[in-house]
């Protein structure tokens, strides 16, 4: 890491990060249409985002800087894979990491790695239907499209909220931060699928001002809670094919994807760096296992 890199890093320690998004969330939530214009077209200039792939391209007709950052896409903008086995990938972005879960551990950066268990709130049993699974990492920037997606079709079990840290989750913070995502605030959506358990993480960040999903019909975080807190489903199973939108960020942040022992297998051109977009096939289920 360079010195302005770490000097980046060890920055965010001290930082009050819940006090910061909280503040984030008000002003990306101002309907004043002098500031909330500005705020917009100063991230689509600085991060050349493409209007035209909006359901509405016209920034006046925005509410509020967040119903822009979240805005829904036109239907053909991103089109779902139509292969029968195919994995969906669930957010524009690149992919952070992406490979084997190793004895339980996941691939954070070179040389540093972090466990299932601690990512999933401390779960024993939960990390245990991973162990030897696959992962990926998607991180999504200030450019991509917000809403979050169902790689298979699914049906919720089980909704974790783990309270933490909002570091940075771009990749000198993954690099510089031990057990980033492990310790950041983050939403845990257990599924099961034809493919076995499916864990999809929803991890927080500086100025990430809510995490939603679709099913709990408000904003997860924050204001936060102290203590985990669960959501069971059990009793009204909740059922989302593939392809359906389950979440959104309110600011950017990074999504991982989880999956359990020979269930799937990634695609070749699945790769650290790896540009990606919602809907696109990833990888394949594996019928043979």
């Amino acid at each position: 890491m360079s010195f302005l890199e770490k000097l980046f890093v060890l920055g965010q320690y001290p930082l009050p990060h819940h006090p910061l998004s909280r503040l984030m969330g008000r002003l990306t939530h101002c309907r004043n249409p002098a500031f909330k214009n500005f705020f917009i077209r100063r991230i689509t200039d600085a991060y050349q985002v493409n209007l035209d792939e909006a359901l509405e391209p016209d920034i006046n007709a925005y509410g509020c800087f967040n119903e822009f950052f979240t805005r829904p896409l036109k239907p053909d903008a991103r089109p779902l894979t139509q292969a029968a086995d195919a994995i969906a990938c669930p957010a524009d972005g690149f992919v952070s990491q992406v490979g084997d879960i190793l004895e339980g551990q996941i691939l954070q950066a070179k040389g540093m790695d972090y466990s299932v268990e601690a990512l999933l709130g401390g779960n024993a049993e939960q990390a245990a239907a991973f162990r030897g699974g696959k992962f990926a990492t998607i991180y999504l920037s200030p450019r991509d499209y917000h809403r979050l997606h169902m790689p298979l079709a699914g049906t919720l079990r089980e909704m974790i909220h783990v309270p933490g840290r909002l570091f940075s989750v771009n990749d000198a913070t993954a690099r510089g931060v031990p057990n980033l995502f492990a310790r950041n605030e983050r939403v845990i959506a257990m599924f099961d699928t034809e493919a076995g358990p499916m864990a999809l993480i929803l991890v927080g960040a500086i100025f990430v001002a809510s995490i939603e999903t679709v099913w709990h019909g408000g904003v997860v975080t924050p204001p936060t809670s102290s203590r985990v807190q669960t959501w069971n489903y059990d009793a009204k199973p909740i059922q989302l094919a593939r392809g359906q939108e389950m979440g959104r960020f309110n600011m950017g942040s990074t999504i991982i994807v989880l999956f359990g022992k020979d269930a799937i297998h990634w695609s070749e051109t699945l790769k650290t760096g790896t540009v990606t977009r919602m809907g696109a096939a990833i990888g394949e289920v594996n019928r043979q296992r």
